[in-house]
């Protein structure tokens, strides 16, 4: 089992999240568990990829309740398409920092 603080750790909190659509979040409910858990246990570079965790978690949660509120205006497919494609693009850009040794930029970003 990894350590929570390890890469390995948020290498698999990166893959469960990234499955989790398919599991109806539930295992990006795990994945910000371990990562809440694992917050203050590791160097400074794993504790930046628990933040970004954290924040897209989050993010992903407020966006899909606006869009599921605007749904009934028609616009919310829209902005839960757009709201997916942040949160596959922020769980790729923050796996291949991790595999690459490097910190995510501005891990507390709304952006891309």
């Amino acid at each position: 089992m990894f350590t929570s603080g390890s890469r390995g750790n948020a290498n698999l909190i990166y893959f469960l999240y990234i499955v989790a659509p398919v599991f109806f979040q539930t295992l990006a409910l795990i994945g910000v568990v371990m990562a809440y858990l694992g917050k203050g246990k590791g160097d400074a570079l794993i504790e930046n990829h628990y933040r970004n965790q954290i924040n897209i978690f989050w993010k992903m949660l407020l966006y899909c309740v606006i869009s599921s509120l605007l749904t009934f205006i028609l616009i919310g497919v829209l902005l839960f398409l757009a709201a997916l494609v942040w949160y596959i693009v922020r769980i790729v850009k923050g796996m291949q920092a991790l595999s690459a040794g490097e910190m995510v930029e501005n891990p507390g970003s709304w952006l891309l």
